[in-house]
């Protein structure tokens, strides 16, 4: 089962969001308020790191394009 970050959505401008991990199943609906505090939260998009192995993207490096003679610009 994947991980989601959620985050508390202030309520004032003294408030702090307050960051959260939960393990969910992707077929689980996003949560709309804190477990504990019962506080509104919303999922945050995080990056994840991907590792792909024959035929697809390769990671960037050093100056930019895939370097896989795809043709995307350098």
């Amino acid at each position: 089962m994947p991980v989601y970050v959620y985050e508390t959505i202030p309520q004032s401008d003294a408030d702090l969001p307050l960051t959260f991990e939960l393990r969910q199943s992707m077929s689980e609906p996003c949560l709309t308020a804190h477990p504990d505090t019962g506080a509104p939260v919303r999922r945050v998009l995080s990056g994840g790191l991907a590792t792909f192995t024959g035929t697809g993207a390769a990671p960037m490096r050093g100056g930019g394009g895939c370097g896989s003679g795809c043709g995307c610009a350098s």
